[in-house]
C-alpha cells in the first residue's frame, strides 16, 4: 500500500542502496532510482516527484550541477543531497543551491524516513499537534477569564489567545471556529471588567492602574533613555499586538529585542485622542485646559493632530527631560524616503520621534476601496497585507540604517482596530460624531446595555463640547448604526476593521524594545 508520496533517487552507486528503497518501499514511498545526474534531470522534467535524493558525487553531471539544473526546472521540488564528504565549502555550496536537507552517508534508513516526514508531513504532523495543544491550552485560558484580579491577567491572556491565533493561522488548524469562540468571549469579559474600573484608573488611581496614554511616555520612554545612546521611538498608528508579532520576526533579524510589553489606550481609542495624549503626557481633558489653542473637538474644523511635536516639547519640559529631540511624521511614501536620508543626522539626538501613519490609513482605506476588502477579508490577510507592506517600506529601511550602531529603540501603536460585526441602533441630533465605535452629542438615544457610558465627560477626562454632551463606547465587536437607511448601512460597514471603542485589540498595544544585536 502506498501513501502516494514519488520519490527520485539519483546516485552512481544505486545498486549499493537497495536495502534502504526496499525499506522506503515497505512505508508507503515510490522510489524510482537513476544513476546519473543526466537522468535525474530529464524524470524531473516528466514525472511529478514529491522529492529527490540526490547523491553529491557523481560522474559527468555533479549532484551541485544537477541540483542547479533541477531548481531551473522546478525550484520548488524539495531535494536532499546525500554525500560521503562532511566539508564545509560543499555544504555552504549546496545550501546556497537551496537544498532542502543534507545527509552524510552511510545514510540509515531511520535518517531518511524523518528527513521525508520533516518535508513532507511537517504541516500535517505541526497542524494536528497544534490542534491537540489548543485544546489542552482551551480549559486554562478560560479558567484565566473567570479568576482576573487585574490588567496584568487580561494582558497575558490576550497575549495567549495572540499567540495561539497565529499558531492555528499558521498551520491552518482545524480549531478556528472553536478559537473565535473563545476570544469573543475573552472580549466579552474583559470589556466587563474596564467598564467597572476605567473611570477609578483615570480618577484613582493606584498600583493596579496599568499604564495608560498618558501616562506612556512617562512609564515606557522616559525610564528607558540613556543620555549616552539615542533612542529611536517609532510609534506605527494603528498597530495591534498581533500585527507586531507578525513583523517580529522580519524586525529582530536585525536587532535583538530585549523587552516586550503593553500599554493601555485610552478611550476613545483614536488618533485625535490616544495620540495626543500619549505625546502631551496628558489627558484630552488636561490638554485641552493647557493647550486651548491646539484642542480641536470632533466637530470642530481643523486638523486634530497638527500639534503633537508641541505637545511633546512640553511634556519634556515638565519631566525635566533636557534633551536634543526630533519628531517626524510619516504619510506618505515620499516623506518615508526622506526619513531612510536622514537616519545618520538623526544620531545626533538623544530621542527621535517617528510616527508612521500606514496601517491607520491601511484600515480606512479597506472600507472605502472594495479591491483591499477582498485582499484583506480577514484579520489573517489584514496581518499579512501589514507585513508585505513593512518588508518593502521605507520604514524597515529606515531600521536597517540603524543595525549594528548602538540604539535603542523603541516601537509602539496609538491604538488598535477590531473587524466590527455585530450593529447597535443609536438616534442623535446632527452634531453627533460619525465614528462607528463611539459616539458623543447630545440628547442621544440608545441602549445602555449594549455599550459603555460616560454620562459625564470630564470623569473620563474628556472634553464636554455642550452642557448635555455624552460619550458612548461599542464593546467587543459592535458599531453604531442610526435607523435611517439601516440596512445598507450595516451592510457596508459590518466587517470592515473600525477603532474608537472598547476591546482588547484596540485597548491593548504593544511595546517593542529592541537594541544592538
Amino acid at each position: 500500500m502506498t501513501n502516494g508520496i514519488k520519490i527520485l533517487w539519483a546516485d552512481d552507486e544505486i545498486d549499493l542502496l537497495k536495502p534502504q528503497i526496499l525499506f522506503l518501499n515497505e512505508k508507503g514511498y515510490d522510489v524510482e532510482a537513476v544513476t546519473n545526474g543526466y537522468d535525474a534531470v530529464e524524470k524531473c522534467k516528466e514525472n511529478g516527484y514529491d522529492i529527490v535524493f540526490l547523491d553529491e558525487q557523481m560522474p559527468g553531471l555533479s549532484g551541485i550541477e544537477t541540483l542547479s539544473q533541477i531548481k531551473a526546472a522546478n525550484n520548488n521540488l524539495p531535494v536532499v543531497m546525500i554525500t560521503k564528504s562532511e566539508a564545509e565549502n560543499i555544504m555552504e555550496e549546496a545550501i546556497g543551491s537551496q537544498i532542502s536537507d543534507y545527509l552524510i552517508k552511510p545514510v540509515k534508513p531511520n535518517q531518511m524516513l524523518l528527513t521525508l516526514k520533516k518535508l513532507l508531513e511537517n504541516k500535517r504532523l505541526v497542524s494536528e499537534k497544534t490542534t491537540s495543544s489548543y485544546q489542552q491550552e482551551f480549559q486554562k485560558i478560560f479558567a484565566s477569564i473567570s479568576t482576573v484580579s487585574d490588567i496584568n491577567d487580561w494582558t497575558d491572556i490576550y497575549k495567549k489567545l495572540v499567540y495561539w491565533e497565529l499558531e492555528i493561522e499558521r498551520t491552518k488548524g482545524e480549531m478556528r471556529e472553536v478559537f473565535n469562540m473563545q476570544k469573543s468571549e475573552a472580549n466579552s469579559e474583559f470589556c466587563k471588567f474596564v467598564s467597572k474600573n476605567y473611570l477609578n484608573w483615570l480618577n484613582k488611581p493606584d498600583a493596579k492602574t496599568p499604564t495608560l496614554s498618558h501616562t506612556f511616555f512617562k512609564d515606557k520612554v522616559f525610564t528607558k533613555m540613556d543620555p549616552k545612546i539615542p533612542t529611536f521611538f517609532f510609534l506605527i498608528d494603528n498597530l495591534r499586538f498581533d500585527q507586531w508579532k507578525n513583523l517580529q520576526p522580519v524586525i529582530t533579524e536585525s536587532f535583538r529585542l530585549v523587552e516586550e510589553d503593553t500599554f493601555l489606550s485610552i478611550l476613545p481609542t483614536t488618533t485625535q485622542y490616544s495620540r495626543n495624549a500619549i505625546f502631551a503626557g496628558l489627558t484630552p481633558l488636561d490638554i485641552q485646559k493647557r493647550f486651548p489653542q491646539y484642542w480641536f473637538n470632533d466637530e470642530d474644523e481643523g486638523g486634530k493632530n497638527l500639534h503633537e511635536k508641541d505637545f511633546l516639547a512640553d511634556n519634556l519640559v515638565r519631566n525635566k527631560k533636557d534633551v536634543k529631540f526630533s519628531y517626524t511624521k510619516i504619510t506618505n511614501h515620499r516623506d518615508g524616503e526622506t526619513l531612510v536620508d536622514n537616519m545618520n543626522n538623526l544620531l545626533n539626538n538623544n530621542l527621535n520621534v517617528v510616527v508612521y501613519n500606514f496601517v491607520d490609513l491601511l484600515s480606512h482605506a479597506r472600507t472605502e476601496m472594495e479591491v483591499l476588502r477582498e485582499l484583506a477579508n480577514d484579520e489573517a490577510a489584514y496581518r499579512s497585507i501589514t507585513r508585505s507592506w513593512f518588508e518593502h517600506s521605507p520604514l524597515q529601511n529606515a531600521l536597517l540604517k540603524l543595525a549594528g550602531k548602538e540604539v535603542n529603540i523603541i516601537i509602539s501603536a496609538d491604538h488598535g482596530s477590531i473587524r466590527v460585526k455585530e450593529p447597535i441602533k443609536v438616534v442623535g441630533d446632527r452634531e453627533t460624531t460619525t465614528n462607528l465605535r463611539y459616539k458623543h452629542g447630545k440628547n442621544l438615544n440608545y441602549n445602555a446595555k449594549e455599550c459603555f457610558e460616560i454620562r459625564n465627560p470630564h470623569d473620563g477626562k474628556l472634553p464636554q463640547p455642550h452642557v448635555s454632551s455624552a460619550f458612548i463606547f461599542a464593546k467587543e465587536d459592535k458599531f453604531f448604526a442610526y435607523p435611517n437607511n439601516y440596512n445598507y448601512y450595516v451592510n457596508y460597514y459590518r466587517n470592515t476593521f473600525q477603532h474608537g471603542g472598547m476591546s482588547m485589540e484596540e485597548m491593548i498595544c504593544p511595546i517593542a524594545y529592541l537594541t544592538i544585536k
